[in-house]
Formats: structure tokens, sequence, C-alpha cells
């Protein structure tokens, strides 16, 4: 199995491996005077591979990141760490959670103890959740760009429905759904966290999100998971 290093993530940025050193010592002594810790909360999904980790801290503040590999998780140290665990195929980031996915066979009683000490040794050292933009691209970013300029209104109108009234829906179960595009009247969703593979994520699309952007926005037709 890898193993990711303060050497391997330092290398990615002149700066981090003083500040990781430093935020470890400090670490320390604080988990020696009895403070730095946290209590963790889990949540199950409506989406049996995916499960909800809340640490009661902040894990992105302005946007959501996910990653469906290891090699995409390399610009967030936390996402890089759990993918190292045996049975971890997914990791999305929210605001305030980590939604971790999970392979066929794998078992969440033995899966949660590992990725449980992941996410609070993260915090304790007080590492990065993500690397600088500089350093690498967050899956997704850039997202939301396939469609003519002739229908920026209307994209518009549909992201701020998405934002509004869908996305704080489903963060609630630990997934997001991203614009990704719309065209000929056909708008294309990414569903990321617990919404990819969930059993009732085609319901969600088809007598949810599509029925009420087909009311709102008369322009759209139909909505499709890309």
């Amino acid at each position: 199995m890898r193993e990711v290093t303060l050497l391997t993530l330092a290398a990615r940025s002149p700066t981090y491996a003083v500040e990781f050193l430093t935020k470890l010592i400090n670490a320390f002594c604080k988990d020696c005077n009895g403070a730095g810790r946290m209590f963790i909360q889990t949540e199950p999904t409506p989406n049996p591979a995916t499960m909800k980790f809340l640490p009661g801290e902040t894990v992105l503040a302005d946007d959501t990141a996910n990653f469906t590999d290891a090699k995409a998780a390399r610009r967030s140290p936390l996402a890089e760490r759990l993918f190292l665990i045996d049975g971890v195929s997914g990791v999305f980031l929210g605001s305030d959670f980590v939604t971790i996915t999970k392979t066929e066979v794998a078992e969440w009683q033995l899966l949660k103890p590992s990725i449980l000490g992941v996410i609070m040794e993260h915090y304790v050292v007080g590492a990065p959740m993500l690397l600088d933009a500089a350093e690498g691209v967050a899956e997704g970013a850039g997202k939301g760009s396939d469609f003519s300029e002739a229908d920026a209104e209307i994209v518009e109108q549909i992201k701020e429905l998405l934002d509004t009234r869908v996305r704080p829906a489903v963060a609630q179960d630990g997934g997001d759904i991203i614009f990704h595009g719309f065209q000929n009247g056909v708008v294309m969703l990414e569903m990321h966290g617990a919404c990819a593979g969930c059993p009732s994520s085609t319901a969600t699309l088809k007598g949810g999100i599509e029925n009420m952007l087909r009311h709102y926005v008369p322009e759209v037709m139909e909505v499709r998971a890309v």
C-alpha cells in the first residue's frame, strides 16, 4: 500500500513542510494538555454505498470537491489519505461534511474506525483541506460551461434554482448536484457524493428536479445525469 508521507505532500508546496511540522508540534502539545480532541458524527444516506461524516468543523467554506480516484485526490491531503484505506472508492467534501463512498464488498463496520481516525488526525494536525490552486485544479473545476452564450440568461435561472432549491436539500443527504450544461432544451447535471449511484437518483432527477425546472423555466424540456 502506498504511504503518503510529509515529503510527498510537501513536494507539491514549497512552504508546506515548515507549516505542517509547526502544526504537528502544536497539535501534540495540545493533545498532551487534553485539548485538541473532537467528536465526529456519522449519518447514513439514501445511498447504501455512501456514509456522511460530520467533524463539527468547516470542511470547504466556499464550494465542494468531488474525488472519484486516488489520482484526482492528490490535491487534497485529507482525500489522499482516505483513498489509502482499502474499500474507499470515492471522497466528497461538502461545506461541513465528508461523504465517503465504499466499494461493493467493503463493510462499514470495518471501514468506519479507519475513516474516523484519518479525519480526526487531519483536523488535529491542521493540514489544509486543499492544496494551492496553482498546484492543481479540483475535479469539477470549470464545470457548467457547456452551453451557448445565447442561453446565458436561461442558464442563470437554472443555476439559481439549483443553488437555492436543490443543492441545500441534497447536501443534507451527503451529496451535491452540479450544473454541467444546457443544450437543445436538455439540462445536464453531475451527481456527486451520495447522489452518485443512489438508487433514488433517477426519481429525484425526473420526478423532482426536472418537473421543477420545467415549471419555472419553460425552455427546459429534459434533465439528464452525466
